[in-house]
C-alpha cells in the first residue's frame, strides 16, 4: 500500500470525535462534501467501511473504532510536536461559548469589543461541549459555567450566577402574585439539579408531589416558562433580556445563588495571545458591570412586572 493519506485520515479522526460531519468539516475548515469525500476515499481505499451515517450524525463500525484506536495517539503527537512552531496570529480570535450564553449574554454585548478593536478577527464558536485545547488548537478561549475546577487550563471568574422562580405574565394574571411559600401550589417545572429543594428548604414551603413538567436543558426549560407551561426556576444571566422586557415575571425578590460561576478559560498557550487578552480586559469589565446591574436591577424586576401582564 502506497503512503497513508494524512488528511483523510485528520478528517477521520475529527469526525469519529465529533460525531458529526458538519462540525467535523468546519473543524478543519472543509466543505461537509470534501469531508465526505475523503472519508468514501479512505474507505475504498482499505476496503472496510468506518463509519454508519445517519440523520443524527456518525457512528464507528468495529473497524473504523480499530482504525482511531491505533492512529489517533499518533496524530495527536504530531500535532502537540507542531504546536511550538505554529504561526500565532494575534489579530486572530477564536472564543467557544455555549448557545445559551452567546444568545442571552455574550452577543448583545459584542458590538463594543468590535468596534473597539477593529483588527482583530474574532470567530465565535457556538457548542455546549467542553473545549479540549489539547485537540481542538483552533480555539483560544471560551466562557464556560461550572465550578472552575477544569484541568490543565487557567479560569478567571466572571461573575455568580443566580436563579429565581420566573413565569410568564399569563400564567401571573392566571394564578395571582405568590409569596415564595406559596409557590409548591402553581405548576413548577422540574430541573435536572434538584434546585427546587433547595429553594424551599430556603424560602419555606413544600416541593409538590409531581412537576407539570420536567426538561434536561435550560434552553428547553426557559422556553416551557414563556410559553406558560409553568413556573421555571431560572437562571438570571439566560432570562435577562426575557426579565427586562417583561417577557418573563420574576416572582419574587428571593433569588438563590448557584454553586456554579461564569469562567473565562483559556489554555497555557493563548496567556500571551494579544486578541485575548485585549479581549480578556473587555471581558471583565463588561462581567463587573453586569453583576452590578443585576444587584441593583432585580429588585425592580420583580416590583415592576410581578402581577402586572402586559
Amino acid at each position: 500500500m502506497s503512503r497513508a493519506p494524512l488528511h483523510a485520515l485528520q478528517g477521520f479522526v475529527a469526525a469519529a470525535r465529533l460525531g458529526n460531519l458538519s462540525r467535523a468539516a468546519e473543524s478543519l475548515h472543509l466543505t461537509v462534501s470534501a469531508l465526505s469525500h475523503q472519508m468514501r476515499g479512505l474507505e475504498e481505499r482499505l476496503g472496510q467501511q468506518l463509519l454508519l451515517r445517519s440523520s443524527r450524525g456518525v457512528s464507528l463500525t468495529a473497524d473504523g473504532q480499530r482504525l482511531l484506536d491505533r492512529i489517533a495517539p499518533h496524530l495527536d503527537a504530531i500535532g502537540q510536536a507542531m504546536q511550538p512552531f505554529a504561526a500565532r496570529h494575534d489579530n486572530r480570535l477564536t472564543v467557544s461559548v455555549t448557545p445559551s450564553m452567546a444568545s442571552a449574554w455574550l452577543v448583545p454585548r459584542l458590538g463594543s469589543f468590535l468596534a473597539a478593536h477593529p483588527q482583530i478577527e474574532f470567530s465565535l464558536q457556538s457548542s455546549p461541549l467542553v473545549v479540549d485545547f489539547s485537540r481542538e488548537l483552533q480555539i483560544d478561549a471560551a466562557l464556560r459555567i461550572g465550578l472552575g475546577q477544569w484541568p490543565d487550563v487557567t479560569a478567571e471568574p466572571l461573575f455568580d450566577e443566580w436563579i429565581v422562580p420566573m413565569a410568564s405574565p399569563a400564567l401571573v394574571a392566571r394564578m395571582g402574585e405568590p409569596a415564595p411559600s406559596d409557590l409548591s401550589d402553581w405548576p413548577l417545572l422540574g430541573d435536572p439539579d434538584g434546585q427546587w429543594n433547595r429553594w424551599f428548604a430556603q424560602h419555606g414551603g413544600q416541593p409538590p408531589a409531581r412537576y407539570a413538567a420536567s426538561f434536561d436543558d435550560s434552553e428547553a426549560h426557559h422556553r416551557a416558562a414563556l410559553d406558560g407551561v409553568g413556573v421555571a426556576l431560572g437562571r438570571i444571566t439566560r432570562a435577562r433580556l426575557l426579565l427586562d422586557s417583561g417577557q418573563l415575571v420574576a416572582l419574587t425578590r428571593e433569588r438563590l445563588k448557584t454553586d456554579y460561576a461564569h469562567y473565562l478559560v483559556y489554555p497555557p498557550r493563548s496567556a500571551t495571545h494579544r486578541g485575548l487578552l485585549a479581549f480578556r480586559d473587555w471581558l471583565h469589565r463588561q462581567a463587573s458591570e453586569h453583576a452590578a446591574h443585576m444587584d441593583q436591577a432585580m429588585p425592580a424586576v420583580a416590583l415592576a412586572h410581578a402581577g402586572k401582564p402586559d
